[in-house]
């Protein structure tokens, strides 16, 4: 067995802790290691390192390897362009397939938090056992707790089997992020679950779905897997990567296959995707007050704030539901609930060239 962590977004929500040079997998979030780090370690009993690929871009293969030191080198998969997940997880199969054949894959994100490691393992195995058990692709779906509209939504089909005393389900649909009526609705039917973006499969499974649903990548993935272990391995990513359109995995094969599987997941998951969803699972005062790395703070008449400041005390008064994130160069102060627009910030950035702040 395998396991894939993809470490190549950008965490724009995250901004201003999350930059360009320094993105949210890169950080320490929790306190607890940088992001990355924990994935490896909270994966590590159940696939030791010289059997964890990373797939990352460029710009930061030289940060996470530093950060990785127990992963081989030849285990850090550079992507020479962001392509978004449907290139990355093929590219990662190709090389699981030329070196161990038809190994199960486990697709990890790189950015997520779990509060109990060993369910997640637990559902793992899970999940593992049944892309053995079935030519499936399976995918880890979490109970919703409120109408997210950040996340994908995965739809309960009838039960498939029993494996190790746990339901695997078909999956009847997949959901892309729906609106907030959306979503109300969707919860409130109680088969759907968020899609965590966690998948297990065979490598010829994936392989397979790829070359059905996105022939292009796969003419690519061909070019890649000939060239795995030689001098030309570089250049034939290079220049399959020049080819790849941009499409997650989610809408270019999990909506459109029909042998999905639903393996249900409760392990105090977050992809603290945005600062509303760290002041979540952040330890809160009586007035639910948060702070993260944090010279100090007081509140007075306060409540409901979440306040990232290592640089300055922080005194909130009279204030309610907000998000106060300090960096050296630049101050976020957003209401709480509108964080996942902080993406927005980081576009109008972009637009005007701002690159220092990127």
């Amino acid at each position: 067995m395998y396991a894939v962590i993809m470490a190549g977004g950008k965490g724009a929500r995250f901004w201003p802790r999350s930059r360009n040079r320094l993105p949210k997998h890169l950080l320490d979030i929790t306190g607890g290691g940088t992001l990355i780090q924990e994935t490896v370690e909270r994966v590590s009993p159940l696939v030791p390192p010289e059997r964890i690929l990373v797939v990352t871009a460029a710009a930061h293969a030289a940060e996470v390897t530093r950060q990785l030191p127990m992963i081989p080198g030849e285990n850090i998969l550079v992507e020479p362009q962001g392509r978004n997940t449907a290139p990355c997880i093929g590219l990662a199969a190709a090389f699981v397939a030329r070196r161990a054949g038809d190994a199960v894959m486990i697709v990890l994100p790189s950015d997520h938090v779990v509060a109990d490691g060993e369910e997640f393992r637990r559902v793992l195995r899970v999940a593992a056992a049944a892309a053995e058990k079935d030519d499936c692709l399976v995918t880890v779906g979490i109970r919703p707790t409120k109408p997210e509209t950040g996340y994908g939504y995965i739809e309960e089909g009838p039960p498939w089997a029993r494996i190790e005393g746990e339901t695997v389900y078909h999956v009847s649909s997949i959901r892309e992020k729906p609106s907030l009526e959306e979503a109300r609705r969707l919860l409130g039917l109680g088969r759907f679950f968020w899609n965590s973006g966690m998948f297990v499969w065979k490598a010829s499974v994936i392989l397979g779905a790829i070359e059905t649903f996105l022939p292009a990548i796969a003419a690519g993935l061909r070019q890649i897997a000939a060239a795995v272990g030689t001098p030309a391995q570089d250049e034939a990513v290079a220049a399959a990567y020049h080819s790849f359109p941009a499409i997650s995995i989610d809408y270019g094969v999990m909506e459109k296959a029909r042998n999905v599987r639903l393996v249900k997941g409760d392990f105090g998951w977050s992809d603290v995707g945005s600062w509303d969803a760290l002041w979540e699972i952040a330890p809160k005062d009586e007035r639910g007050n948060a702070a993260g790395r944090c010279a100090g703070f007081a509140a007075v008449d306060a409540a409901g704030n979440y306040v990232e400041s290592p640089g300055k005390f922080v005194a909130l008064v009279g204030v309610e539901d907000l998000v106060v994130v300090e960096t050296p160069d630049a101050l976020l102060i957003c209401r709480r609930g509108r964080s996942q627009d902080v993406r927005k910030v980081v576009e109008t950035l972009e637009a005007q060239g701002k690159d220092d702040l990127l």
